[in-house]
This record gives structure tokens, C-alpha cells and sequence, in this order.
């Protein structure tokens, strides 16, 4: 692991999106609550938020942060925005927050990333042909430097 011992305690956030491309027909479904397994964005977002407090357990070398804020969000798309043509999408995002030492990309990227595999696991029973994609830091802010935006 990397020594991060002589670093300056700061407030730090990271905010990561990704995309899962899926069926009209399954967006609905996750749209209704309908779908065979429940509440399918419920349940992605607490999968989410206890992954993105696992990170350190689940990628070697990386230093475990207390979190003070984890949420994921939605957004549906009926085509377009990140979908593939003649399918829709649902874009997740994961934005954390912690202070510490070390910033919280990790824990934003893993926390959406489990999310959308979630969504994949409660549907797949209906759609095996969704795609996960653009899973991507969207912004970070705290220590040394400082802030920094996507595009």
C-alpha cells in the first residue's frame, strides 16, 4: 500500500456513472416494480452503498476509508444518453464522501459498479443481453489536488 501517512486529513468526495443498456420492455418492468425479484433500483442501491463501504476488501492495495456519505442515484432513459439504439438505459451514479487521508474514487467507482451489476442480477432472468458501460469518475475534490471534472 502506498504510505499515506505524511498526507494532510482533508474533506474528500468522488462522484463515478456508468450505464447499464437493457431492453424497453425490461426498463419497464424495473419502472412498475414488476419485476420477478422486487424492487430491482431498491436494491441496487443498497448493494451499492455496502460495496462502496467493502472497497478495501475487494481491491488489493487499497487503504480502507470510514465513510461519511454514500448514495447512489438513478437516471431512466427510454433510448438515447448512453443507451444503444432501440434499447434503453438506466445511468447510475455513486457519490461519496469521506475525511481523511485518501481520496474516494475507489469507493465511488465500485460503489456503481456493483450497483449496475445488481441491476443485471434482477433481470437477467428477462433480458441476458444488457450491457454494462462507461463506468467512469465523474468528479473528485480534497487533498493535494485539489478538484478535478470530467470534460
Amino acid at each position: 500500500m502506498v504510505d499515506v501517512s505524511a498526507k494532510d486529513i482533508t474533506v474528500r468526495e468522488a462522484c463515478a456513472s456508468g450505464f447499464i443498456s437493457l431492453k424497453t420492455e425490461t426498463l419497464a418492468l424495473i419502472k412498475s416494480g414488476t419485476a420477478a425479484k422486487g424492487d430491482v433500483l431498491g436494491a441496487a442501491r443498497i448493494a451499492g452503498i455496502m460495496a462502496a463501504k467493502k472497497t478495501s476488501s475487494l481491491i488489493p492495495l487499497c487503504h480502507t476509508l470510514a465513510l461519511d456519505k454514500c448514495s447512489i442515484d438513478f437516471e431512466l432513459q427510454d433510448g438515447g444518453n448512453g443507451a444503444k439504439a432501440g434499447t434503453a438505459a438506466v445511468k447510475a451514479f455513486c457519490r461519496v464522501k469521506t475525511t481523511g487521508k485518501t481520496g474516494a474514487e475507489m469507493e465511488a467507482l465500485t460503489g456503481v459498479t456493483v450497483a449496475l451489476l445488481t441491476v443485471y442480477d434482477m433481470c437477467k432472468a428477462v433480458d441476458r443481453a444488457m450491457t454494462l458501460s462507461e463506468i467512469q469518475l465523474e468528479e473528485k475534490s480534497g487533498g493535494k489536488s485539489g478538484i478535478w471534472k470530467r470534460g
